[in-house]
């Protein structure tokens, strides 16, 4: 029997893909979203009802999510209505915990900092983590615009609106290419992210605060009032969480490893093919 040749997979180059400035805000906001989602709960917890409009109260009806309990002939449940739409969400929204001991709360306490109910703390936190938020994000878009980031990796040019169909049917296939640079999906839902999402939740949040409103009266013309913010503020949070969601499943089916040496050393593991420069490692 004959000795058969094995050849090991052939290997892209080793490329310097995150700077410093890139990794550590990077990991800054991870941190500073887990804390600012859980304390935001806490606080949508004291009045678990979204508006639109300047105005809120019994003798409004302008209610686009309400959380609640209710009683019935068999006990207290759960409910949350959405646009009017009414669902049973009992032992996750409007009443949570076991049978014996039920909490009647939007959101359930494993989900909230504190996980008790204290509004008063939960303030305190999703105050501290929005401004350490806000820094971190002030020393990327610095850093970025200085060493070319923004430009080179985060706007769509006209090349990648034109891959964008066939990247998405590579993405849908798993099938990831490696690059020096980001992907048309990877650099549209970036530049969504950081450029719409990120400054929707930071001017949403700044209008619900009074002090922010006597100081910039635009803001509550800008969004409709304070119970229209409120509303905007959440809806913001919520598609942050989702595309954490689906970030998390594209690094595990690129590839965890390379994903996270990239962001924490810098250097990224790129397909076989990728021209190389002076810098790279083999």
């Amino acid at each position: 029997m004959s000795d058969v040749s094995r050849t090991a997979p052939e290997k892209g180059p080793l490329i310097y893909r995150q700077s410093i400035f890139t990794r550590l805000t990077h990991w800054i906001w991870a941190i500073a979203l887990f804390f600012l989602l859980l304390s935001g709960l806490q606080i949508f917890n004291a009045h678990p009802s979204l508006y639109i409009g300047q105005q809120s109260g019994f003798e409004f009806d302008n209610a686009v999510l309400e959380i609640y309990a209710v009683n019935t002939d068999a006990g207290p449940r759960g409910r949350t209505r959405v646009f009017g739409q009414e669902f049973d969400t009992s032992g996750v929204l409007g009443m949570s915990g076991d049978a014996a001991r039920p909490q009647f709360r939007g959101f359930p306490a494993a989900v909230t900092i504190p996980s008790f109910q204290d509004l008063a703390t939960g303030r305190v936190v999703h105050f501290f983590f929005g401004w350490v938020f806000v820094a971190a994000l002030f020393v990327w878009f610095l850093a970025s615009f200085i060493n070319g980031h923004i430009r080179r990796d985060i706007i769509p040019k006209g090349e990648d609106i034109k891959g964008l169909p066939r990247d998405a049917l590579d993405h849908a296939r798993l099938r990831f290419k490696h690059g020096r640079s980001y992907n048309p999906l990877q650099k549209l839902a970036y530049f969504g992210v950081f450029f719409i999402l990120f400054p929707l939740i930071i001017l949403t949040g700044l209008t619900m605060s009074p002090g922010m409103d006597a100081a910039w009266p635009w803001l509550l013309d800008l969004f409709g009032g304070r119970q229209t913010a409120r509303t905007i503020h959440f809806g913001v949070m919520v598609l942050l969480v989702a595309f954490f969601i689906v970030h998390i499943i594209m690094v595990l089916a690129a590839g965890p490893l390379n994903e996270l040496r990239s962001m924490i050393t810098g250097w990224y593991r790129a397909s076989p093919g990728t021209p190389t420069s002076a810098g790279d490692k083999p």
